[in-house]
């Protein structure tokens, strides 16, 4: 017999906040900026390119908006990157789309006036601007339509705000609950990949830039991370770079190439107000729930080489992992109890499997019911490179920790999906001994990609890695 499964009832406000590079921009004349569509991603990159240097900001922007005339329309559907600036993210319409369809959650649709009610609420924002800007445009935002779906139906009059927040849109929510007030109306807060304590990859960005070649426009690309504050406010805020004493801050060491200082320093200075804030807080009624992606190799410590920084997976020797772009240690604050812990990359955590039952048995009354799996998840780690320039093999390496059963005897395989347009390349990795399985691929054509690596017969252990490679034209 078939059916349409009931809807899990929702009474509470749903905003969904996407990370960096997550919202289209419209420039002054009305075009679209950044917003890859249909899965034309080369398409977006190139036509931000040529325009990059109008896109960039003053050096005196500080926390206000420009004045360039750039204004925000929906948040990405879709995969999306910007080479040099931020990692592959796969995109927010599944995970909207999922939650309308698991709750009695609904968007307002085209159309229809901004006073209708609705109760998911994608807030698309200027992800080239402060964290503090656009935590101001939540707030307004939040604000309005929560008054407006308290008073659509007596049963809404105590509805709350429940944040989902991927990557730095975590940054941008809890600075609006912790230092605008939102914690008063605000019953949780929920991260997928944060990086609370910064990313080492954004400072990486900063110094090392696009490698020259890689693209045409890699030096535009280059100087326009850097003038962001949203990518300084993503770099560390843990002791991360080795020096002659030890690990040191980014403030304590002078003249960082390609470092805008005063925006390192306003850095330090955010996320030192969200946690003073957190601290003197007596009420906590708002409960922060981080998802923390584990067992990816992951940038977590940096040494400086002349003009760049060699990144290191260790931290005092020891591997701790993450979700390929932010550490372990990082996605999560200090003190505060982690969520869930899936073993997945970090631009794909909002569409993975086990996400999405843990964001489930948050949102509903009732965790979800499955059918018990035969067998526990295999952690895979996944060593594969985000960006390959056009004609260069891709190279793919997964490890299964010791501990694991049969951990050297599994059959791992990988599918590589052109997003845009081509027939999927499957590959039986190659069995190296002690857990270590690697493969191949020549050559893929230029374009984005994504690369799902399971345990052949175990669905229940997949993780799914993207990749772009390399276009040279123009």
């Amino acid at each position: 017999m078939g059916g349409t499964m009931a809807r899990e009832r929702m009474n509470d406000l749903v905003v969904v906040l996407p990370g960096i590079l997550g919202s289209r921009l419209i420039d002054s004349d009305g075009k679209e900026a950044w917003g890859p569509s249909g899965g034309a991603l080369w398409r977006a990159i190139r036509t931000f390119g040529r325009c990059v240097e109008a896109l960039s900001l003053p050096s005196d922007t500080g926390d206000d908006h420009p004045g360039d005339g750039v204004r925000v329309h929906g948040v990405v559907p879709t995969l999306h990157a910007l080479p040099g600036v931020a990692p592959l993210v796969d995109g927010y319409s599944g995970l909207l789309d999922w939650l309308e369809q698991v709750f009695t959650l609904r968007r307002r649709r085209r159309g229809e006036a901004d006073s209708t009610p609705a109760n998911l609420i994608p807030f698309a924002y200027d992800w080239r601007l402060s964290c503090r800007f656009n935590a101001d445009r939540l707030k307004e935002r939040v604000e309005r339509e929560l008054s407006r779906w308290r008073t659509s139906a007596p049963e809404r009059r105590t509805a709350r705000v429940v944040f989902l927040c991927h990557s730095m849109g975590g940054l941008v929510a809890r600075y609006y609950v912790e230092c605008l007030g939102g914690f008063e109306i605000t019953k949780r807060l929920i991260t997928l990949g944060t990086p609370h304590r910064g990313s080492l990859s954004a400072l990486a960005h900063l110094v090392n830039g696009l490698p020259m070649g890689w693209a045409p426009w890699a030096p535009r690309l280059t100087s326009f991370a850097r003038s962001l504050p949203s990518v300084h406010q993503l770099t560390p805020d843990y002791a991360c770079l080795v020096g002659p004493r030890g690990l040191q801050y980014t403030h304590e060491v002078t003249a960082l190439p390609g470092v805008d200082e005063k925006l390192l320093r306003d850095a330090g200075e955010f996320h030192s107000q969200i946690r003073n804030a957190a601290l003197t807080r007596s009420d906590a009624s708002a409960e922060l729930l981080p998802v923390v992606g584990v067992r990816q190799p992951t940038p977590t410590t940096a040494e400086s080489v002349g003009e760049r920084l060699v990144l290191l997976t260790t931290i005092d020797g020891l591997e701790e992992g993450g979700d390929g772009r932010v550490p372990r240690l990082s996605a999560a604050p200090p003190g505060a109890r982690t969520g869930h812990t899936p073993c997945e990359q970090h631009g794909s955590l909002q569409n993975g499997r086990g996400v999405r039952d843990a964001l489930w048995g948050w949102l509903a009354a009732e965790p979800p019911y499955h059918r018990t799996s035969l067998y526990e998840p295999v952690p895979l780690s996944v060593h594969a490179p985000d960006l390959v320039p056009a004609g260069a093999p891709y190279d793919l390496t997964v490890t299964v920790p010791p501990e694991v059963p049969g951990h050297d005897e599994l059959a791992i395989r990988a599918t590589l999906c052109p997003v845009e347009s081509g027939q999927p390349l499957r590959h039986t990795l190659a069995n190296r001994g002690e857990g270590r399985y690697a493969s191949t691929f020549l050559a893929p054509a230029p374009g984005p990609y994504r690369v799902r690596v399971e345990v052949a017969g175990r669905q229940e252990s997949s993780v799914t890695a993207l990749v772009l490679v390399g276009d040279p034209g123009e």
